[in-house]
């Protein structure tokens, strides 16, 4: 009797582990990060190659720049810094902070005021920014509904994001260690070796804010967000613009070099 129940729990786990994980994960944790990559990349080519004038991020600093010059600082530096906390906490993997010396409690509790405070002054930033679009009249007829969906967007990762880490920080209840699954999930994604049972053991909070950045790159391509990816490299090797004196007198005693003479106006 004992051998025929052991056959079934072995059977039973075998048919388990042939199922594998069920389609709702993997959906959204297999079909969907992969989705959303391709997407991303894809869409920034073409953009870049067919609307290469709409690159931009259309700046309305000229009408409003009062609540801009607190807002903009606000909300890049926290943006910037929320960024390298994901990519600290996401790619490097638990066991290598604990090789050298650094325990889960001490990260934790070095990274999460951190995160708080990045976060923090990006939804700030953001509110103001959002605010002065509204309030601006020059600012709001240049809003397009482009504009509207991305704030929608990055807004709501960013809300759930900061929802998470208060949460997880076990301030007022148990906590969790995102780095036991939602780090696993996402390394695997990159290596192209798909853990979606390591994403679907996380809390739903963490499955929101993983859904609402996913959908996040979806929509960046398209939206003023791909400024991110410019960078003005071409000044480094640009010549110099040079700019002419119209004044008659010449500057200092040293002589005029051929091609430098002053413009004549007569």
């Amino acid at each position: 009797m004992s051998n025929l129940l052991a056959a079934a729990t072995a059977a039973a786990a075998f048919s388990v582990d042939v199922a594998g994980p069920s389609t709702p994960n993997l959906l959204l944790w297999v079909a969907l990060p992969y989705a959303a990559f391709a997407t991303l990349i894809v869409g920034l080519v073409w953009r870049y190659r067919y609307d290469k004038f709409g690159w931009t991020t259309r700046s309305s600093q000229s009408y409003e720049n009062k609540i801009m010059r607190i807002a903009s600082p606000l909300f890049h530096f926290g943006i910037i810094a929320v960024f390298f906390g994901h990519v600290l906490g996401l790619l490097i993997p638990e066991a290598w902070t604990e090789a050298i010396g650094l325990q889960e409690s001490t990260y934790h509790a070095l990274t999460l005021p951190l995160s708080l405070v990045a976060g923090a002054a990006a939804v700030i930033g953001l509110v103001m920014l959002i605010y002065r679009r509204r309030s601006t009249p020059q600012v709001f007829r240049r809003t397009t509904k482009n504009d509207k969906t991305m704030y929608v967007f990055l807004g709501a990762a960013m809300l759930l994001g900061i929802f998470s880490s208060w949460a997880a920080s076990g301030l007022f209840n148990d906590g969790h260690n995102y780095r036991e699954d939602v780090s696993v999930w996402f390394r695997s994604i990159m290596l192209l070796q798909p853990q979606p049972e390591a994403m679907a053991a996380a809390p739903m909070y963490f499955q929101l804010h993983v859904v609402a950045g996913l959908l996040l790159f979806a929509v960046w391509p398209f939206t003023r967000l791909v400024h991110v990816f410019s960078a003005p490299i071409q000044y480094l090797t640009r010549p110099y613009v040079v700019y002419r004196s119209r004044s008659p007198h010449r500057a200092g005693n040293r002589a005029t070099r051929r091609g430098w003479e002053p413009m004549r106006h007569d």
